[in-house]
């Protein structure tokens, strides 16, 4: 299942980058002078108004997701070593809190946090589609099954989290300005979102405007949506994939097979 899994999605990210590499530059407010993920947001151009319209958030297969996640996948949706990686960057990250409560979204059978998660941080919630994947989690205490597409509100009250996790899922997110203002109603005062991007997807689910964009301008679209959603700190943005210095990029578009970034954003309340 892994290896299958893996297979449809490395497809996915061969043909979206070579989409991408053509299509002239139509993000309003990217940096042009951005050249790797921490330039993205360093210093953002962004418009007065959110720039993007309900057609960017269209995909392919509008078919119920609940259909499509029918299935429990058990496998990893990015590389191993990307996998290793992300696990690496929260266990350093988790530190700014002592034992932080922590909800990841759009969740599945495993979570990426690091080994001793159980012991440095409380409470800890996987939100996602299949409960048999939920129920697979060993990494949390509990579990909701939730379609956020059908949905944006978060089931739980304010102020209820430390940290918000998401591992390469907001693309296929149509509401990601209504959930990322859920993000920041539950996120306790100092909390922060941390968003986890790669450039693999299941094509028919992404939305519009991830497929018409690169690497480096995915960062800018998950960037302004906490900063039009209103309540956050200026966003920043890491990339974490391993070998990134030996690998190369092309224009805006990553050649690492586990290329990974981190968008984060901390509440401001």
């Amino acid at each position: 299942m892994r290896s299958l899994c893996l297979s449809a999605l490395v497809a996915c990210a061969s043909g979206l980058n070579l989409f991408s590499q053509f299509m002239k530059p139509t993000l309003p407010g990217f940096p042009a002078s951005a050249k790797s993920v921490a330039e993205v947001l360093a210093r953002p151009d962004w418009t007065a108004e959110f720039p993007f319209e309900a057609a960017d958030f269209a995909r392919q297969d509008e078919s119920t997701d609940t259909r499509f996640y029918d299935l429990p996948r058990f496998c990893f949706h990015v590389d191993e070593a990307a996998v290793a990686a992300l696990t690496e960057h929260y266990s350093t990250a988790f530190r700014e809190w002592e034992a932080p409560d922590i909800l990841d979204i759009c969740a599945s059978h495993v979570s990426h946090f690091p080994a001793d998660v159980a012991e440095s941080s409380g409470r800890r919630v996987a939100l996602g589609m299949n409960e048999e994947e939920l129920a697979r989690n060993g990494q949390v205490t509990e579990y909701v099954v939730k379609d956020l597409n059908v949905d944006p509100r978060l089931p739980f009250e304010d102020n209820s989290f430390d940290v918000v996790t998401n591992v390469v899922s907001i693309d296929y997110l149509t509401q990601p300005l209504e959930i990322c203002k859920e993000v920041g109603r539950v996120l306790r005062p100092g909390g922060a979102a941390m968003f986890a991007l790669s450039n693999r997807c299941f094509p028919t689910k992404a939305v519009n405007i991830w497929l018409r964009t690169n690497d480096l301008e995915h960062v800018h679209i998950v960037g302004s949506y906490f900063h039009y959603a209103g309540g956050f700190k200026p966003p920043s943005a890491v990339e974490v994939s391993p070998n990134q210095d030996s690998t190369p990029w092309q224009g805006g578009t990553s050649q690492n097979i586990a290329y990974l970034a981190v968008v984060k954003a901390t509440v401001d309340k």
